[in-house]
């Protein structure tokens, strides 16, 4: 089964690639369909841009296509970025980290949380929605590792998103975790 990712992200292509390695799902990025586009997430909540990419590329494509929006919520700062984590501090995300990480000096809450909200489009145009999101807090310096957007500062359990291999990562996070249940519906739907 072919499924288009609503993305130009190379690494977020990996991790999703990397959860249905042993299946018969084959995932195909924005990038490898040579859609330079990109697709103005106008909406209020994760769940509204979801939706509004998923939509604009089943529309174009009429091929199953799953889209998430993902991101972070400081809650010192009043849940910022939030919905524009990708674009906070113009998507320079060690500037966006540096800039965090700044406006949380003296302040002693450092909680966050990762969001992130997927949209499925099917072949027969029904949609689903899985939601999941992964506590932790802001450390007071980017980690060394595996720089995936916000995941040198983020902290679970003591140890930053950035220095977890990608199958720890998948167990715990919020992509993962909503992508799990993603998987738990799609084996189950096609394996009727």
């Amino acid at each position: 089964m072919k499924i288009i990712l609503a993305t130009h992200n190379d690494k977020k292509l990996e991790e999703i690639r990397f959860l249905f390695v042993d299946t018969d799902i084959e995932f195909t990025s924005l990038k490898e369909l040579g859609l330079n586009e990109e697709i103005e997430e106008n909406g209020k909540t994760f769940k509204e841009n979801a939706y509004i990419k998923a939509s604009y590329i089943h529309n174009l494509y009429k091929l199953p296509v799953i889209s998430d929006d993902s991101g972070l919520e400081v809650h010192a700062l009043n849940n910022e970025p939030g919905i524009y984590s990708a674009r906070y501090a113009n998507g320079n995300y060690d500037l966006a980290m540096d800039k965090i990480i700044k406006r949380l000096e003296g302040k002693d809450d450092r909680s966050a949380d990762f969001n992130c909200s997927i949209c499925f489009i099917d072949e027969e145009d029904n949609v689903y929605y899985f939601e999941r999101k992964c506590y932790g807090e802001i450390g007071y310096e980017k980690a060394e590792g595996r720089a995936f957007g916000y995941d040198p500062i983020f902290y679970y359990q003591g140890k930053s998103f950035a220095t977890l291999s990608l199958s720890e990562k998948n167990k715990i996070s919020h992509r993962g975790l909503a992508f799990k249940d993603f998987y738990d519906f799609i084996i189950k739907k096609y394996k009727k």
